[in-house]
C-alpha cells in the first residue's frame, strides 16, 4: 500500500500558475500510475492527468491538455501537476491517486490509494 499527500493549492489570479505536489510514502511509489483528479463543488470527481509508472507516457483530459503538465520524481517519492494559464474554471479541489495495472486510466475507480486532496482557486 501507499499513503499520498497533496500540498501547493491555494489563491491565483486567472493566467497564474501552481505547480502541485504529491508525496507517497509506505510503498514503492515507482511501480504505481499516477493520477491527477479534481473535483469542484456540487459535481463529479473527473479526470486531469495520468502518468505510467515506467515514465515518459502522459495523458491529458481536453480540458487542460496544453496547459498541464504531470511529472513524477520517483527518487524523492513525489508527483507532480504544474498548472499553467490556469482559469476560474480550474477552481477544484485537486486529488492525487496511485495504481497498478493497465495504462492510460482515466476513471477515479481504476486506482487504488487517494490523497485527501488541496484546494486551487482560480479568481477572475
Amino acid at each position: 500500500q501507499v499513503q499520498l499527500v497533496e500540498s501547493g493549492g491555494g489563491l491565483v489570479q486567472a493566467g497564474g500558475s501552481l505547480r502541485l505536489f504529491c508525496a507517497a510514502s509506505g510503498g514503492s511509489f515507482s511501480r504505481y500510475h499516477v493520477g491527477w483528479f479534481r473535483q469542484a463543488p456540487g459535481k463529479e470527481r473527473e479526470f486531469v492527468a495520468t502518468l505510467k509508472w515506467s515514465g515518459g507516457s502522459t495523458y491529458y483530459a481536453d480540458s487542460v491538455k496544453d496547459r498541464f503538465t504531470i511529472s513524477r520524481d520517483n527518487a524523492k517519492n513525489t508527483a507532480y501537476l504544474q498548472m499553467n494559464s490556469l482559469k476560474p474554471e480550474d477552481t477544484a479541489v485537486y486529488y492525487c491517486a496511485a495504481g497498478l495495472g493497465s495504462w492510460p486510466r482515466s476513471l477515479p475507480i481504476q486506482y487504488d490509494y487517494w490523497g485527501q486532496g488541496t484546494q486551487v482557486t482560480v479568481s477572475s
